[in-house]
């Protein structure tokens, strides 16, 4: 019998690895095709910038065509407002049960609102829509395989995990994304799921784009220990500008507020900016990746400094305008810049060997993702897939630790999670009928270990259904002593989930013991 039990536990896993490589694939055209567009649409808008220098006549046409989008792309919101943003606060609202989509609906239009408000040149990021676009695929497929409310999160999640991995090349990250960003636990159902869709992504987006990594830095020297003291100072400033970066970004409402415009239509004020910023900086244009690219030939400090604070200016304004694009790519950008003036002015003013300046652009790109996004796993994978190199785990995990110890104690919060919290606080949680399951982990630090059920005082709207241990399921009953690594499965309805999982988070830290 137990033996039978192993087999059916083993089928279902390759039941939705198969599902997993099939929303993987859908997701890697689909982003693919998102990517090629903005990249190709790209170009040519870059270049007409650079002719306009010489032939200012053609700024018109630009004007034109910029509020021919700022409108066209103010439609699309009007009539779809979760395609708003990145995507990536309301793909967590959507696993968390506090949002509804439509999954269709916001497949096409952010499809298209992306291309055009991306590739224009506005200082926005492929990333977030192209997670987007993975969760919907997701969702989609979901219906198509008349899945339960607990499979189409698994789904939703591999989907998710898909599009990072398409939009970067990067399957371990995408991975990594999903467990540390947007679950914050490890589901061995969701990583086996999402580990398959973001493999299969990758294949597919290599086919498009070939195998060479997407920042090709080419050789970048390892950095010697004598220069690791350095990357504390820099860690910590990495910190403190992405606590900035935060607060800025959350704070970005309250300036459109003052824009006599409906905020589906307040994509005008960027994309009349841009008219400027693409006639006299046009290389500056897009998410960023050329401009790292750029960054490996040397560059005056005060051409960088200007560089960063047109970037991070410009950036606040194309994404304070509630446009279909993300913040992925542009905080990378940010990151890099820092890492090049960090470099840069040791490189001048205390004797470093120029060639190391690399090695800051690298590990600043994820110290400053690593405090905005708070999720250093992610930002160390992320960088490393990225750049194609090995060689700088070390120094990427010293900088990812500090820049997010610093920004912690700064009171920084993950700005996705601040996002969602910003975009469901006017919104009632219905409560649905739907039932849905979810997954609970026994961590060391949590007060539930070695506690039998019934000692717990559980949340209300919730059935500790079973546990997982290992490659076992155990009924439950009141005398069943929970233990490290436990998985608890919860049964509860769509419309608490979110409640339900704050409250067990709660009940089962440690200070929460201490002070009952």
């Amino acid at each position: 019998m137990k033996k039978n039990k192993h087999i059916k536990i083993d089928q279902t896993r390759v039941y939705f690895i198969l599902k997993g490589g099939f929303v993987g694939v859908i997701t890697g055209i689909i982003v693919s095709l998102f990517r090629l567009s903005i990249e190709k649409l790209g170009i040519i808008i870059q270049k007409m910038y650079v002719i306009s220098q010489t032939t200012p006549f053609l700024l018109i046409y630009l004007l034109l065509f910029n509020l021919f989008v700022a409108y066209f792309v103010g439609l699309l919101i009007k009539s779809d407002p979760d395609i708003k943003g990145s995507g990536i606060p309301q793909v967590e609202g959507q696993l968390q049960g506090r949002l509804t989509v439509n999954w269709f609906s916001v497949l096409w239009k952010k499809f298209i609102g992306g291309i055009f408000s991306v590739a224009s040149g506005l200082f926005l990021g492929r990333e977030g829509p192209s997670i987007q676009l993975g969760a919907v695929v997701g969702q989609g497929s979901s219906q198509l395989f008349h899945s339960t409310s607990s499979e189409e999160k698994i789904l939703i999640s591999s989907g998710a995990s898909a599009g990072l991995a398409a939009a970067f090349n990067a399957p371990i990250a995408g991975l990594l994304f999903v467990l540390e960003e947007i679950h914050h636990s490890f589901s061995p159902l969701v990583w086996l799921t999402s580990f398959a869709s973001a493999i299969t992504a990758n294949m597919v987006s290599l086919y498009f784009f070939g195998l060479k990594p997407v920042l090709s830095l080419g050789q970048i020297p390892s950095l010697p220990l004598s220069e690791y003291k350095s990357l504390i100072f820099l860690a910590i400033i990495l910190g403190v500008l992405g606590f900035i970066y935060q607060k800025v970004l959350l704070y970005l409402p309250k300036i459109y507020r003052w824009v006599p415009l409906p905020q589906a239509f307040h994509g005008f004020v960027p994309f009349s900016l841009l008219l400027f910023v693409g006639y006299f900086w046009p290389d500056t244009l897009g998410g960023g990746n050329q401009l790292i690219l750029q960054m490996q030939a040397p560059l005056p400090l005060k051409l960088i400094l200007g560089l960063l604070l047109l970037r991070f200016i410009f950036s606040m304004i194309s994404y304070g305008a509630s446009l279909p694009g993300g913040i992925f790519l542009p905080i990378l950008t940010l990151g890099a810049l820092i890492g090049s003036l960090f470099g840069t002015f040791m490189v001048q003013y205390f004797g470093m060997d120029p060639m190391y300046v690399k090695d800051f652009i690298v590990v600043s790109m994820a110290g400053y993702f690593a405090a905005i996004g708070k999720a250093p796993l992610t930002a160390i994978i992320l960088v490393t897939e990225m750049v194609g190199s090995l060689n700088h785990l070390m120094p990427l995990g010293l900088v990812a630790l500090i820049a997010y110890v610093v920004n912690d104690l700064l009171g920084g919060n993950p700005i996705y999670e601040s996002l969602l919290e910003r975009l469901v606080v006017h919104k009632e949680l219905p409560v649905l009928k739907r039932k849905t399951t979810f997954e609970f982990p026994i961590t060391p630090e949590s007060s539930l270990d070695g506690l039998m059920v019934r000692d717990v005082s559980w949340p209300k709207h919730m059935l500790l259904v079973t546990i997982i241990r290992g490659n076992d399921e155990i009924l439950t009953h009141g005398d069943t002593i929970m233990t490290v690594g436990d998985l608890l499965v919860i049964l509860t309805d769509e419309g608490h989930l979110h409640e339900v999982k704050n409250d067990i988070a709660l009940r089962s830290s440690v200070t929460a013991v201490k002070s009952t």
